[in-house]
């Protein structure tokens, strides 16, 4: 088997992509966090004394998307066009589902931004909310769905 981030000694190196053509490429990905009832209240009411915890949990989630780079070894650094982060408040399920699309022109994907912006937008969340429900859980950290390059459009 030949593996793709392995170079001729072994050694793990980052993929080789200059002879790939640029093309647009999108990734949607998703993280869940899951609460107490009143700590969903407490959020969709402003009532978190750190703050607006959506409001810095998308700009953390921006921010994440943006290094993950200096995160992941062999991520390539990318010129992000666009980074995105939704947020549906799911009261029956007592969550928070964050969905984060992310865009570049180029010649690899941003799949692992959009995880990585989702990641942290979740653990914003926590961080912000933990002072009354330490016991939230981030899951369901994955990728959607992508379009763009030689796999073309891929949907979970």
């Amino acid at each position: 088997m030949d593996f793709t981030h392995v170079n001729e000694q072994g050694r793990a190196c980052m993929v080789d992509v200059s002879a790939k053509d640029d093309s647009e490429r999108v990734a949607i990905a998703r993280a869940v966090v899951s609460m107490q009832p009143e700590t969903l209240a407490l959020i969709k009411s402003g009532g978190i004394k750190k703050g607006d915890v959506l409001a810095v949990a998308q700009v953390a989630g921006i921010m994440g998307a943006k290094q993950t780079s200096s995160l992941v070894p062999m991520c390539h650094p990318l010129m992000l066009t666009s980074v995105d982060l939704n947020f549906e408040m799911d009261d029956d399920n007592s969550c928070i589902i964050i969905t984060s699309v992310v865009k570049t022109t180029g010649k690899t994907g941003v799949e692992m931004e959009a995880i990585t912006g989702a990641a942290v937008a979740a653990i914003t969340i926590y961080d912000m909310a933990k002072a009354v429900d330490r016991w939230m859980e981030i899951s369901e950290i994955k990728l959607l769905e992508k379009w763009g390059g030689k796999s073309g459009h891929v949907k979970r």
